[in-house]
């Protein structure tokens, strides 16, 4: 393999010390013969590549092998032309026999009509096939560029809600941005065409002119004569390299004007012109034709009746049910109708998904449950999150929900709901677009901005605008991830605990045997006492050694959970401040605080603040907060310990991905940037039960 790589690395030198040598060196006309059929091979080569590629980035070196072989082209053109009129003179063979056969085969030997096919040539390889290419490269590239933003940011927001992972998105990072500078080159590389063009038109005209020269002047030939010898060898040299041209033109046309697909171009055509209402009008419109009188009925009739033909084959394929091979089931004894099995009673899964009928598409194996993978795409990178395995989600259409509805249930309790159109896609404003777009508004379900379900078609255009587009299935996924990570203290129970217990045993025994005298319920509590405040378990030998030494000091759940956060401060704050960057936090006003903290000291079962006060405190929260929300900055507040509780109770509701913090949990070496003091007039009774 190392071998094969070395003489591909050498290959391409060589090709162009070959170039070099075809321009410079004189070369006889046999071998000159073997350079037009191999440059006629490469074009043939070059198209059939461009035509099974089933997406532009299959074909990412388009660009540069349309640099070498427009090239090579012209080396041999120089080479052609210093044979044409070196030998010329000495009759249509001598500058080999392609060129011979080109100038007296393809145009009759008559030069006047080769002028004409030439020029006719040359015009629908310039002005038809090149200079619609090159607009569409034109257009394509900086319709791309201007995608390139919202695309990536699309990729960010897929692997932050755990549709892909790093790897894929780092795949897709690559391939967006091979995909725009394949475009970028694509655009200079129409132009190698066009001169490629201009360039014959130039090289025939020097040789017929050099030739008329050359013959009376060099080689006493009259006029007439070195008109036909010369011109018919010219028009030889230019119709061989003009061939090879067209074909790589045609390849360069139909690598910019794809559409991406998963089929190649053959199967692509094949597929939407595969329909019988495609090819039924056609066979009646012919036939109406054909019977007209006049018209040459034993040419157009045959025509219809082989479309009328092809339109009754393909609704047969269509209206042909597809059979599929189902597995032989074990012969089961019928069921008692009068027994009620605890299966129809109790719910089997902890997450469910419930869709209404118009979304089964998305979960249909045959059109590749697209959903389904995204499911498990969030399960799994929610489950490196969290530090345990998340349940999981069952799937099933409920016939009582409207038809493009969706609803989350975890633990027989609702979580979400919303509705989606599977045939759509949904253009976010996160604000950076601009523009309107047309289509049906909505609101994000998961992050509650600024949404319009939008056409497919319309996709490209609304991301070069600035809006991220997803569809259907993203946004349910994204939704559930949300969800799950909201209730992250639901899904764990004691089976997980015990799971993450037995994986801690192999490694640290003595860990576990320590933990051992604590109950199984009472760790759980723990657990999830700690995912319900954002805390994760990936930490799990961290936090099991703290709550090891919290637990010889008190069995209560909720006790252990205040004795083991100052550990676990560094685990908390690392999601809100780098390492050399201050936290930001909002505290108390001193006055208030004491109260609170006084208050608490005196009974600590009244954990309620007194409402009036609450309802003061959460304003003047929320005042503060909004600037840190708008420009999603991270923050923290951070209390006495004796309050922690309570404040965390009256704020979980207005901001619940705010973790509070006691002053004992933020790390000494921590550089803290306070960024609000939040104020209140106390009042006489600042607790409540």
């Amino acid at each position: 393999m190392k071998l094969l790589a070395n003489a591909r690395a050498g290959a391409l030198p060589f090709a162009i010390l070959l170039l070099v040598v075809l321009m410079v060196v004189p070369i006889p006309a046999f071998l000159l013969d073997i350079f037009f059929i191999m440059n006629i091979t490469i074009s043939l080569a070059v198209l059939m590549v461009a035509l099974n590629a089933e997406r532009p980035l299959d074909f990412s070196s388009f660009p540069t092998v349309l640099l070498f072989a427009t090239l090579f082209r012209l080396g041999l053109n120089v080479a052609s032309t210093r044979v044409v009129l070196v030998h010329g003179h000495e009759g249509e063979a001598a500058a080999g026999h392609v060129i011979e056969a080109f100038g007296t085969f393809v145009i009759g030997g008559d030069y006047v009509v080769g002028l004409f096919v030439f020029a006719i040539i040359v015009i629908i390889n310039l002005i038809v096939v090149t200079k619609g290419a090159g607009r569409v490269s034109e257009v394509s590239a900086r319709f791309t560029l201007d995608a390139l933003p919202g695309k990536q940011m699309a990729i960010d927001a897929d692997l932050n809600a755990g549709l892909i992972t790093p790897d894929e998105a780092k795949k897709r990072r690559v391939d967006v941005a091979t995909e725009a500078e394949f475009y970028g080159s694509m655009d200079g590389s129409s132009k190698f065409v066009k001169g490629d063009a201009v360039a014959g038109l130039l090289i025939l005209a020097a040789n017929v002119v050099g030739g008329l020269i050359l013959g009376p002047v060099s080689h006493g030939l009259g006029i007439g004569d070195a008109a036909q010898k010369y011109t018919m060898l010219a028009i030889g040299d230019a119709l061989v390299a003009q061939v090879p041209a067209l074909l790589l033109s045609i390849a360069a046309a139909s690598i910019v004007t794809r559409v991406k697909s998963d089929k190649d171009l053959a199967g692509q055509i094949g597929s939407q012109f595969g329909s019988a209402r495609t090819w039924t009008p056609v066979a009646v419109i012919l036939f109406l034709l054909g019977v007209m009188p006049g018209m040459p009925h034993l040419v157009i009739l045959p025509m219809a009746a082989a479309a009328g033909f092809a339109a009754w084959k393909l609704k047969q394929i269509a209206a042909r049910p597809v059979i599929e091979e189902a597995p032989a089931a074990e012969a089961a004894e019928p069921a008692d109708p009068s027994k009620i099995g605890w299966d129809e009673v109790t719910e089997g899964m902890m997450v469910n998904l419930d869709i209404g009928y118009g979304l089964v598409p998305l979960v249909d194996e045959r059109r590749g449950a697209p959903l389904m993978a995204r499911i498990t795409g969030v399960r799994r990178q929610l489950s490196k999150e969290l530090g345990f395995v998340v349940p999981q989600v069952r799937v099933r259409d409920d016939i009582n929900l409207a038809p493009y509805t969706y609803r989350l249930m975890l633990g027989g309790v609702c979580v979400g709901e919303d509705q989606v159109s599977p045939d759509e896609m949904l253009a976010l404003d996160t604000g950076q677009g601009f523009g309107q777009l047309t289509g049906k508004k909505a609101v994000d379900p998961t992050f509650g901005l600024e949404a319009t379900w939008i056409a497919p078609g319309d996709a490209d255009a609304a991301t070069g605008q600035g809006y991220l587009v997803v569809d259907a299935g993203t946004v349910m996924a994204t939704h559930l991830n949300h969800a799950l990570g909201t209730h992250a203290s639901d899904l764990l129970g004691a089976d997980e605990v015990q799971a993450l217990l037995d994986g801690l045993k192999d490694r640290n025994p003595q860990l576990v045997a320590a933990l051992a005298p604590l109950p199984l319920t009472t760790l759980t509590a723990v657990l999830r006492a700690l995912l319900s405040e954002g805390v994760p378990l990936k930490e799990f030998r961290r936090i099991a050694a703290a709550v090891a030494n919290a637990a010889q000091r008190t069995a209560e759940a909720h006790e252990i959970v205040e004795l083991i956060r100052p550990e676990l401060g560094p685990l908390i704050i690392q999601k809100l401040a780098g390492v050399r960057e201050p936290l930001r936090v909002m505290t108390l006003e001193g006055g208030l605080e004491q109260l609170l903290g006084q208050a608490m000291r005196a009974d600590p079962s009244r954990a309620v603040i007194e409402p009036e006060l609450g309802r003061r405190i959460v304003d003047a929260l929320q005042a503060a907060a909004q600037p840190l929300i708008a420009e999603a900055k991270p923050f923290a507040l951070v209390v006495q310990p004796a309050i922690r509780v309570a404040i965390r109770k009256l704020v979980r509701s207005i901001l619940p991905d705010t973790p509070v913090m006691s002053f004992f949990e933020v790390p000494e070496d921590k550089a803290v940037e306070v960024v609000a003091v939040i104020g209140g007039q106390p009042q006489p009774q600042a607790l409540a039960a």
